[in-house]
């Protein structure tokens, strides 16, 4: 083998991982897109959500997704609003009423918020999704309720994928008033900044922008958890060694879908507001 093909080689290698990586994206978002297609036509289409067995799912995705989270939701935001006004105080002293207001605002409802309900949700319903529809697939379940005339993406996908939306909405709410809650009486109790400062900081702030943006995060969020956990169970092939992966793929990417969306809303919201 000459020096020249061997420089080819080397060359070629990285060239043919860099396409096999691109391919290998672009399925998974075309995959990805196939199951929010779906789930819509199944909305649209046909009166799923009416049927009593797929509503007994999407409750059950609710209650296991929202209900049993507010307890960490609550925690989290509780802790996240006492050290954003301890941080604020320490930072510039008395009279920072209404800057502390504002801080929330910027700080919790424009992105932790959001960002930190989300990574809540993948933590705890994200895996859980994808193990358990890996081992639907693993034991046959899946070619069961084919075999049966039951499509599994109106029966176990779209309950799952309206589910976890509802829930992560229900829980940003849920998320932001709690921290706003926790930073007033950490700052009114421990700091004695006047109530009417706080307000005025957080009134001047917040805007229909603001709640906009927050929602549009809130629903791609929602959005994308349930889809990236669905696609990762459904990836599964025959061995149960592929249910951990499969899991740890779902969040992983659930992860990096979500920072990533974070930071583009953001970007795209910054550069409106300054158009």
């Amino acid at each position: 083998m000459t020096a020249q093909s061997m420089n080819c080689s080397w060359c070629s290698d990285p060239a043919r991982r860099l396409g096999g990586w691109v391919l290998l994206r672009l399925r998974f978002l075309a995959e990805a897109s196939g199951l929010v297609g779906q789930a819509a036509r199944d909305i649209t289409n046909s009166p799923s959500l009416e049927n009593s067995a797929i509503r007994s799912v999407l409750l059950k995705q609710v209650y296991f997704t929202g209900y049993e989270a507010w307890k960490i939701i609550m925690l989290v935001a509780l802790i996240l609003g006492t050290v954003i006004v301890s941080q604020v105080v320490g930072l510039v002293g008395g009279g920072s009423g209404s800057l502390t207001g504002k801080v929330l605002v910027w700080v919790v409802f424009r992105e932790l918020g959001p960002l930190l309900t989300a990574l809540i949700v993948i933590a705890r319903s994200g895996t859980a999704i994808a193990a358990e529809l890996g081992t639907m697939k693993i034991n046959g379940e899946l070619d069961a309720l084919e075999l049966m005339g039951i499509p599994y993406e109106r029966y176990l996908i779209l309950p799952r994928i309206v589910g976890v939306t509802a829930a992560v909405a229900v829980l940003t709410a849920y998320f932001v008033l709690t921290a706003f809650v926790g930073g007033f009486l950490i700052a009114s109790l421990a700091h004695h900044i006047p109530y009417d400062q706080f307000v005025q900081g957080v009134v001047s702030s917040l805007g229909p922008w603001e709640i906009v943006v927050l929602a549009i995060k809130t629903v791609c969020f929602g959005l994308t958890i349930p889809v990236v956990c669905c696609h990762a169970g459904l990836s599964v092939g025959t061995s149960a060694t592929e249910i951990p992966q499969a899991a740890t793929r779902a969040v992983i990417t659930s992860l990096f879908g979500i920072v990533l969306l974070d930071g583009l809303i953001t970007s795209i919201a910054t550069m409106l507001v300054q158009a």
